[in-house]
């Protein structure tokens, strides 16, 4: 593990090199955890939002295959009338 130094400007606001964004694909909006270790030692550790990333994978996913929003809920209906068909008897 490599010490690396930011500074902390106005507002809170921390930078942190494009290395260490690229290397663990961090993107603007990610979110943080900040652990106080306590003597002045923070661990800061990345929880980067799933959701926006399968969100755009889905989008992508919905692209390459020709599928727009109708569709896909469309397909959503029929899914949960089949299920509620299965574990119900009943649409």
């Amino acid at each position: 593990m490599s010490a690396v130094k930011i500074q902390l400007r106005r507002k809170g606001v921390l930078t942190l090199p494009v290395s260490l964004r690229r290397k663990y694909d961090l993107d603007e909006n990610d979110v943080f955890t900040l652990e106080d270790l306590g003597n002045g030692s923070f661990l800061l550790v990345p929880r980067a939002s799933n959701v926006a990333r399968l969100g755009d994978r889905v989008a992508e996913v919905m692209a390459e295959e020709g599928v727009d929003l109708e569709d896909m809920l469309e397909a959503l209906d029929h899914e949960r009338e089949t299920y509620y068909r299965e574990h119900y008897g009943r649409p």
